[in-house]
């Protein structure tokens, strides 16, 4: 049957080419949206993904990193009086505008965490290290935002709310969800941004030895009125849901992905429906001879899974190519075996899903059909 199915597919090249572009261009598709989703999904809780931490412990109100309360930092003498605590780390993110040498402002993010061990960040570090940020007026930068950042490079000079600072490290992908991130010390992070020192945005929680961070989240939260202690991976999907329920993004970028598999089921069912319209005589000849319904739909089956496999491995390579050229650029995601096998999954119902146009052509079809002018 595999010969019988190679042998039409070639005898009409171009509708066979025609469904393969079909497939590439749907597994194209599907796969790159899929991959910026994740790097934007991603970006949203880069924050909380890239902390070393135990427990985060924020306002009660807050469901979002990227949007957090401040807190007074008296809580932090509270939670150090909690059964299981073993230190806590005061946290700040506040705003503030840089002013490059060639006069060009932007709006950055102050992430400030306690030294020596700048539990906050920053990660990734190409440059530098966290240390460095101990420095008079040490910040990092991170090197993909060098654009936005009138092309400042690791030790350059420029202001932050009219002070006077320096990248002292510089970060390669530790960027957030439209947010430029600048890390350095909690108490410089306050200077810069003339934040009270009676304030804070969050407090990262270090449990004891032995302890389950679990079992000290739920004393905070029943011990500690106006704060809510979160397990970084709970924190991270609620930041992410948060984001996506108040924003159009998740309809968009789905939209975007059942157009695809739309679009990709049309092309391949009409040119597998018009390659079977023309050959309408030689699948009656095979009825003639004696072949049954089944066999003809199982080789018109066979026809969409071989432009299944060829289609899936060249869009995954296209896709592949696509992730590689934006890395350059500061966009990473990894395309993991799940979701390979999701995508070749969707590939798979595209091509048999359009296969079904065809197949119910053919079975109507009278083998009488061969003897006719």
């Amino acid at each position: 049957m595999l010969k019988t199915a190679f042998r039409f597919m070639i005898y009409d090249k171009p509708k066979t080419l025609g469904a393969l572009l079909g497939v590439v261009i749907a597994n194209f598709l599907i796969g790159q949206q899929t991959g910026i989703f994740l790097f934007l999904t991603g970006a949203m809780a880069s924050l909380v993904n890239n902390t070393q931490t135990d427990l985060w412990v924020v306002d009660t109100r807050t469901t979002n990193v990227n949007a957090m309360r401040q807190l007074d930092v008296r809580y932090g003498t509270a939670l150090e009086s909690i059964e299981g605590v073993e230190k806590v780390y005061p946290y700040l993110i506040a705003g503030g505008s840089a002013k490059f040498e060639n006069g060009k402002t932007y709006g950055v993010q102050l992430v400030g965490s306690q030294a020596p061990d700048f539990r906050g960040g920053p990660w990734n570090i190409a440059e530098g290290n966290p240390q460095n940020l101990i420095e008079e007026g040490a910040v990092s930068a991170d090197y993909f935002d060098r654009a936005a950042l009138g092309g400042a490079n690791f030790g350059e000079y420029f202001e932050i709310n009219g002070k006077k600072v320096h990248i002292a490290a510089q970060t390669r992908g530790a960027r957030g969800f439209g947010a430029v991130y600048m890390f350095t010390t909690i108490d410089r992070a306050r200077y810069l941004s003339k934040t009270s020192k009676s304030k804070v945005s969050a407090f990262f929680v270090k449990v004891a030895p032995q302890t389950d961070p679990a079992v000290v989240r739920d004393r905070i939260n029943r011990n500690l009125e106006g704060v809510r202690a979160w397990l970084p991976k709970d924190f991270s999907e609620a930041t992410i849901t948060t984001i996506l329920s108040t924003s159009g993004i998740a309809i968009s970028f789905g939209t975007l992905i059942v157009f695809a598999i739309i679009s990709g089921m049309v092309i391949i069912g009409l040119t597998l429906y018009s390659a079977a319209i023309d050959r309408i005589k030689d699948y009656a000849t095979l009825k003639a001879i004696g072949a049954s319904n089944g066999y003809v739909a199982r080789l018109i089956l066979v026809q969409a899974l071989i432009i299944a496999l060829v289609g899936f491995v060249i869009g995954s390579g296209l896709v592949e190519a696509f992730r590689s050229g934006i890395a350059r650029a500061g966009t990473f995601f990894e395309i993991t075996l799940g979701i390979r096998i999701a995508l070749f999954g969707i590939t798979l119902l595209i091509s048999l899903g359009g296969a079904y146009f065809a197949i119910r052509r053919i079975v109507q079809t009278e083998p009488a059909t061969v003897f006719r002018a």
